[in-house]
């Protein structure tokens, strides 16, 4: 739809500039107050990347928190600085968006491990003055969350709103929940599970072994050597984004259409619709992904396992919880399936929580999340609402 020029009312251009303009930071921790690892060592100087959404209230209670999944950063609902696409989550955060930006203080960091500015594979590891290389220490997802933690210390917040997230951003939101509960009034965790299945890590692997079979790889210093193992990380991405459709996503959308051609070439160019599609998907990601950050991270994911942490029984990571969960699941995810957020659930129900589910339907497979769902919106929006009712938090003058 064509608009004429300055027919825009000052709510929308309030709106595009909260979203083309949110606030980035980085901030500095000192090799005098390293991070611990599950793996017995530590980060330090230590530095997180986030991007802010919003503005905080007074008391600071109305602060949403929100994880990325694996392939995921910062830039949930910016203008991305490399790409120039829009940021990740950009259909959720914004004004009048479930994730109402008129409403909520959103935070969202970029975990670490990754490569987006905070502390990762590709910061210079200050014992050499070379990138850390595979010198970077082994990472868990409970490593991020303390990272996490230790910014919301230093922004002075004791206490969330909300923590949110799908995939991987799931899976951190969970053990924000679990690991500390006197800090999360309220959780999402959306398609994902309380630990990462033999399948998931089955996939994992082929990916990080797509990379490190690819010569520019160098044992992982790559950087050092003024090279970048682009094609095996393209080819991890490849095999990870077909694990994040639906066999019915993909049918709707490529068929066996083929791609600029009217016959099949009889060779091993991209024939297919569904070809070009993946070699593009991976071509793309290279261009703004580190790939020792996607081994460490895949990494991280694969050792989750929350019941494992607490003797074994997932219910025990959540006695004396008083979070309130809304787990979110989708029926075509075959990659986090409903199952798993099931299980979740009869775990928080073992302990007495307040917890709600929402299996959506959806034929778009796991990357749902990211997607235009109806559902999913409605649910979001019902959810913080009521939560910020609970917390006592008004909005005066607030969309949605």
């Amino acid at each position: 739809m064509n608009e004429t020029p300055g027919a825009e009312s000052f709510a929308d251009l309030k709106r595009r500039e909260q979203i083309t303009n949110p606030q980035s930071e980085i901030v500095h921790f000192p090799a005098s107050e390293p991070l611990p690892l599950d793996c017995g060592g530590a980060l330090a100087p230590l530095s997180i990347a986030y991007q802010t959404y919003g503005t905080l209230n007074a008391d600071k209670s109305n602060l949403l928190l929100i994880c990325h999944a694996l392939t995921g950063d910062q830039h949930a609902a910016n203008l991305h600085p490399i790409t120039g696409k829009p940021g990740w989550w950009d259909t959720m955060v914004g004004p009048g968006k479930p994730i109402d930006t008129d409403r909520y203080f959103v935070l969202c960091p970029n975990v670490i491990g990754g490569c987006m500015g905070s502390t990762g594979p590709s910061s210079m590891n200050p014992v050499t003055g070379r990138p850390y290389g595979p010198d970077f220490p082994v990472i868990t997802v409970r490593d991020m969350v303390r990272a996490q933690a230790r910014l919301l210390d230093h922004l002075g917040i004791d206490q969330v709103l909300c923590v949110l997230g799908g995939s991987m951003g799931g899976m951190q939101v969970l053990e924000w929940a679990a690991t500390y509960k006197d800090r999360v009034f309220s959780a999402i965790p959306i398609a994902c599970s309380a630990r990462h299945s033999s399948q998931n890590i089955a996939f994992h692997e082929v990916g990080r072994q797509a990379v490190m079979a690819d010569p520019d790889w160098c044992e992982g210093r790559y950087l050092e050597e003024g090279r970048s193992p682009r094609k095996g990380l393209a080819v991890a991405r490849m095999a990870a984004h077909i694990t994040y459709l639906s066999d019915a996503a993909l049918h709707d959308k490529f068929g066996r259409n083929l791609q600029d051609r009217e016959k099949v070439t009889f060779g091993f160019d991209a024939d297919f619709q569904v070809e070009s599609y993946l070699r593009h998907q991976g071509m793309s990601f290279v261009d703004r992904f580190d790939a020792n950050s996607y081994l460490y991270i895949t990494r991280a994911m694969d050792y989750f396992d929350i019941a494992a942490d607490h003797g074994g029984v997932l219910a025990n990571a959540f006695i004396g919880t008083k979070t309130r969960f809304c787990l979110i699941s989708f029926t075509s995810d075959w990659l986090f399936p409903t199952e798993e957020s099931r299980e979740v659930v009869h775990a928080l129900n073992a302990v007495a929580a307040n917890v709600s589910f929402v299996e959506i339907e959806s034929n778009k497979g796991h990357d749902a999340f990211l997607l235009h769902e109806p559902e999913l919106f409605d649910t979001m929006r019902g959810f913080l609402s009521a939560a910020a009712r609970q917390r006592g938090i008004t909005f005066s003058g607030a969309g949605g």
